[in-house]
C-alpha cells in the first residue's frame, strides 16, 4: 500500500530582518513534518491562501489532515468580543483552517488538531474558548511551560472508554503545554476525553475518532517520548484506510 499524504495546515511568517523585511513566507514548524515522515506518511504543507476553490482542491489531494498551532482564534466566531488579554488574531486563517476542516470531514478524511488546531475544531463545531487562562473561575494550573518544548510538565487523564485511552493503552499521560487559551463550552458532536489536573479540557474526539484534538504538542515530543508518535501513526493508519 502506498504511503498516505498528510496535509499540514500552513501559517505565514513575516521577515523582520535580512534582505527582505516585510516579506511573507509560508511555513510550518519542522517537527510537524518530521512527525509525519517518522510514522510512515508523506507530509505536504498546505499553504495559507484566500481562494476557497483552491483550499477545497488542496484537501482533495491529501489523505489526512493536521491542523497546526498558531494564532488565537477570533472570539467573534463564538459570539464574543475581544477581551484585553487575548493574543494576536488572524481571521483569514481562521476561515482557511475551518474550510480545511469542513472539507476533510465532508470528504471523510481523518483530522488531528494540535493546540490551536484542537481549539479551532471545537469552535468550528459550535464550542467556545476562554480567551485567556485568567478568565476561568477557580484554580487553574500553569499551561505554558516556556522555552522547553521537549519537557513534559503536566499530567492529562483520559476517559477510560475514550479512543485515545485505548490508543495509548493507559489513562494518564505526561505532556508538554504551551497555551494561554482554554476550551470552554465543548462543541456539538465532540467529547472532552482528556483533562488536566485542574479540569481543563486537553483532548477532544468525535464519535468515530475521525476527528481528534489535543491541546498539547506531541510533535515536539515525538523524539523524547516515543509514545507520542501514536497520534501520528494512528492518523496515518486511518488515512491508509480512507485513501
Amino acid at each position: 500500500m502506498e504511503k498516505p499524504i498528510i496535509g499540514i495546515s500552513g501559517s505565514r511568517i513575516i521577515d523582520q530582518n535580512g534582505p527582505f523585511p516585510g516579506y511573507y513566507r509560508s511555513y510550518v514548524n519542522e517537527d510537524y513534518v518530521d512527525s509525519v515522515i517518522q510514522n510512515g506518511g508523506i507530509p505536504y504543507i498546505i499553504p495559507f491562501n484566500e481562494q476557497p476553490d483552491v483550499t477545497v482542491a488542496q484537501v482533495a489531494n491529501v489523505d489526512g489532515l493536521i491542523l497546526s498551532g498558531g494564532h488565537d482564534i477570533d472570539p467573534r466566531l463564538y459570539g464574543e468580543e475581544s477581551l484585553p488579554k487575548i493574543g494576536d488574531i488572524w481571521p483569514d486563517r481562521d476561515y482557511f483552517d475551518m474550510l480545511l476542516l469542513r472539507e476533510a470531514e465532508k470528504q471523510h478524511k481523518p483530522v488531528l488538531g494540535i493546540c490551536r488546531g484542537a481549539q479551532l475544531i471545537n469552535v468550528a463545531h459550535g464550542g467556545s474558548l476562554y480567551q485567556d487562562i485568567s478568565y476561568r473561575d477557580g484554580l487553574t494550573l500553569k499551561h505554558n511551560q516556556g522555552r522547553t518544548p521537549d519537557i513534559e510538565s503536566q499530567s492529562v487523564t483520559l476517559e477510560t472508554t475514550s479512543y485515545l485511552a485505548k490508543l495509548f493503552g493507559r489513562e494518564t499521560l505526561s505532556v508538554n503545554t504551551f497555551h494561554h487559551q482554554l476550551i470552554n463550552k465543548v462543541g456539538a458532536g465532540l467529547y472532552a476525553v482528556g483533562h488536566a489536573g485542574d479540569g481543563v479540557v486537553e483532548a477532544l474526539e468525535n464519535d468515530d475518532a475521525s476527528v481528534i484534538g489535543v491541546q498539547w504538542h506531541p510533535e515536539m515530543l515525538h523524539r523524547s517520548d516515543r509514545e507520542m508518535n501514536k497520534v501520528f501513526s494512528d492518523l496515518i493508519n486511518k488515512s491508509m484506510k480512507e485513501g
